[in-house]
């Protein structure tokens, strides 16, 4: 017999052509030796060449490619009862007649010596489908053949764009019912963190309340042996009287396969059906046994990329913080761990700390981290608001609820919901306004002023103050179940004169991004004006920075920051003894004690006309002569 080309499945399914030529095109163009008439096959889609009784198959840069037993190539040397997948056809190679076979007992195991046996177990080994050259030598290219061939190629490309694990399982049960005559299917996963399994079933037709019932007995046998099971009238196999599971599901007839990746079991796949009209033959066990291997692969895989976006969500959450949360000391790394920790949850957040230290940018480091992330973050500083005007931006109102209001208004509440709503210096809240906000938190519904339709929301709330929660009790101006309702997690910014490891890097951070504000290059901080914002105490802590730095950045002329482009206050503070200032700083400096010290001594030890004849503020004056020191100089 000369070599041939056999349609398996396509629009020339059936044909056969032989290949005497020794060149063969194959594409959807006429002019083709193969001519296919398919889309998906492009018009010079492939080549084989004969020489010497080799024939090579070279893909000709087609649009969809060209698959050699499922595997794509660009070129290769054919083998007989290679299966070439060509768009949507299928065609079988074969370079001489063999005597076919039927499946024998070397390929499968049966449970007993009955002559048409209700139970078999089939090796992995043993599975046709999953080698083609014995497929080939034991089966004839029969009706069934094909489309069982057909049936797995279709099988694999769906399973294998599927990445989520849920997709893939629907994916592999619809694919199962659509090529065997089962009623039922389940997907069982061993948990890898336990010793029980995670188990995904369905009926073929919706069948609601009635659970898919699978033999623990079954499963475990096949999990255990890595062998694939069928019984093909489970009423007389040997399980009969094992398992109440398959009486009580009215089982006929199972199969049981397992699911094996890189010489690991994964889990099993079970399909079985009440119909008794119907049993499973070795075919349907053959072909079941290779869905399933291909399913393995895929499965593992999907598992392992939701693994792997489960660890960069977990890192993301525990590094990837609010890029604005400048500090590498350990004080910020604990608020940045605590952070991490916290903004997954819904959890109320307690934030506590100074004016200036970052409170506000601390909360909104926890939303920008957590599911809420989408959704408003809202912010209101209770200490700038009267009573009467908190409760409405909190609440809202009803048009007309009092005078002045012309129209119904949201509050920050309704603003919020579904994200994220910070109260600033919760601790300025009137006595009435932190009963109200307390019955919010428990209720999680408020009314507007002037309604008494209560509305629900769903804000995860997060407060902050300035002040000692427990002082705050003990004078009265916080309610003490308020505090508790509040303080599920708090976390304390610390002040920068607690963190000068920091400085450097904020100062650094701050010069860059009013640098660029400015429209102003800057190239980076002297030493000298470093050594002054390192020696100074900060007492507005961060916001103060922030603000020294943009000073420095608006009034500055040259492409560093100076000294003399801080203010003056920074300036002036006394630099530690191993600091490094710079002779010309401590000129200035001198100078400055100089000209307090003679114009104190013209007004005749009178401040406020001392101040006047050097042209500033009385305030300014005081301040100068605490900065420099010069106060026992002036009792003398």
């Amino acid at each position: 017999m000369s070599p041939r080309f056999i349609s398996v499945s396509g629009p020339l399914e059936g044909t056969a052509f032989n290949l005497t030529d020794a060149e063969v095109a194959i594409g959807r163009d006429r002019g083709n030796y193969l001519s296919i008439d398919d889309p998906s096959v492009s018009r010079r889609h492939c080549l084989i060449k004969a020489d010497e009784g080799r024939f090579t198959l070279s893909d000709l840069g087609s649009y969809n490619g060209t698959r050699v037993n499922g595997i794509p190539i660009k070129e290769r040397v054919l083998e007989h009862g290679d299966m070439v997948s060509i768009g949507d056809s299928l065609f079988l190679f074969l370079l001489h007649d063999e005597a076919p076979t039927t499946t024998g007992e070397r390929d499968v195991q049966l449970d007993d010596g009955e002559t048409e046996q209700p139970t078999v177990l089939l090796r992995i080994e043993d599975a046709l489908y999953l080698q083609p050259e014995k497929l080939l030598a034991a089966l004839p290219a029969t009706a069934r053949l094909a489309r069982d061939l057909n049936a797995l190629l279709r099988i694999s490309i769906a399973l294998s764009s599927i990445t989520k694990l849920a997709a893939l399982q629907v994916q592999l049960i619809e694919s199962v019912f659509e090529v065997l005559p089962a009623q039922r299917g389940a997907i069982l996963l061993k948990d890898r963190n336990a010793d029980g399994f995670q188990v995904f079933a369905r009926h073929r037709n919706p069948n609601p309340g009635q659970p898919v019932i699978v033999s623990r007995t079954i499963v475990n046998r096949v999990i255990g042996q890595r062998v694939s099971v069928m019984l093909r009238d489970a009423a007389t196999s040997q399980f009969a009287s094992e398992p109440d599971s398959l009486r009580a599901a009215q089982t006929r007839s199972l199969l049981c396969v397992p699911l094996v990746v890189f010489d690991n079991t994964l889990g099993a796949v079970y399909v079985d059906t009440a119909d008794a009209e119907v049993a499973f033959d070795e075919n349907h066990l053959q072909l079941l046994t290779a869905i399933a291997a291909i399913a393995s692969i895929a499965i593992e895989n999907a598992r392992r990329v939701e693994w792997l976006e489960e660890e960069n969500e977990r890192l993301r959450a525990a590094m990837t913080i609010d890029h604005n949360m400048v500090g590498e000391g350990a004080s910020m790394l604990a608020v940045q761990s605590i952070v991490a920790k916290v903004a997954p949850t819904d959890s109320t957040v307690l934030i506590l700390g100074e004016s200036g230290t970052g409170k506000e940018m601390a909360a909104r480091a926890i939303h920008t981290n957590s599911r809420r992330r989408n959704r408003a973050f809202v912010a209101i500083n209770c200490a700038v608001l009267s009573e009467t005007l908190l409760e409405s931006e909190l609440f809202g109102h009803e048009k007309g609820a009092f005078t002045g209001a012309i129209a119904q208004k949201k509050g920050k509440f309704e603003i919020a919901d579904g994200g994220t709503l910070f109260l600033d210096e919760i601790g300025e809240l009137a006595p009435g306004l932190q009963s109200k906000l307390l019955r919010v938190l428990q209720e999680l519904e408020f009314e507007r002023i002037g309604s008494t339709r209560p509305i629900k929301v769903d804000v995860r709330l997060i407060a902050a103050t300035n002040r000692d929660p427990d002082e705050a009790i003990k004078s009265g101006s916080l309610r003490q179940d308020l505090y508790y309702r509040l303080n599920v997690v708090q976390i304390t910014m610390p002040p920068l004169r607690e963190r000068k490891e920091d400085i450097d890097l904020l100062a650094s951070f701050f010069a860059v991004r009013f640098g660029e504000k400015c429209k102003r290059r800057i190239k980076g901080i002297t030493p000298e004006a470093r050594a002054c914002l390192m020696s100074y105490d900060w007492p507005g802590n961060v916001r103060e920075l922030e603000n020294a730095i943009e000073h420095a950045a608006v009034l500055g002329a040259t492409e560093f920051i100076l000294p003399d482009d801080l203010p003056e206050a920074v300036v002036e503070a006394i630099p530690n003894p191993g600091g490094h200032a710079s002779n010309y700083h401590d000129a200035v400096t001198a100078a400055k004690k100089q000209i307090i010290l003679q114009t104190f001594e013209q007004s005749g030890g009178n401040h406020n006309e001392a101040a006047r004849l050097l042209g500033i503020n009385p305030n300014n004056l005081h301040r100068l002569i605490r900065n420099l020191d010069l106060r026992s100089s002036l009792k003398e």
